[in-house]
């Protein structure tokens, strides 16, 4: 089940960023973008959704409009719980969201030392549009063109 996230979800969505991103902090030197979000503010705004199955948390997604496009700014899932789909439905709902929202396009970036990345978002659909440092990352960036409309 994916469900908007509430003040109540704050800590498990901090804790899932630690989790999923503490293995770049050495590659990249420091703790990577995702790690230290305002949270907080993101739920507020409506721009956050955790994936559950149950009660069990499992991960999160950030996403919201910018401009003509929507961007997904985050995706996180437990250690614990990848490898089971819960990434890909999260970003699946992220595509299906901004279809309903008649966008046409969903945005990305990813840090360039996150190897994996680089590899899951074209498998994805994803398409490599640019690299530039920014923000004092080394950031590669992608799009997605959606066809279909909305189900």
């Amino acid at each position: 089940m994916i469900r908007r996230a509430d003040p109540g979800d704050e800590a498990q969505i901090r804790d899932c960023a630690e989790q999923a991103y503490a293995r770049y902090v050495a590659v990249i030197g420091r703790k990577p973008a995702p790690m230290v979000a305002d949270f907080k503010a993101q739920i507020e705004a409506g721009q956050v959704y955790v994936s559950a199955e149950g009660d069990a948390f499992q991960g999160f997604i950030v996403f919201f409009p910018k401009g003509d496009h929507i961007l997904l700014e985050n995706v996180a899932v437990l250690p614990s719980a990848a490898g089971r789909g819960v990434g890909k439905s999260l970003v699946g709902f992220c595509e299906e969201q901004a279809r309903r929202g008649g966008f046409k396009t969903v945005h990305l970036y990813t840090n360039e030392k996150m190897t994996e990345n680089l590899s899951i978002y074209p498998r994805l659909g994803y398409v490599e549009v640019a690299r530039r440092h920014e923000d004092g990352f080394d950031r590669v960036f992608f799009e997605k063109r959606l066809s279909g409309p909305a189900v």
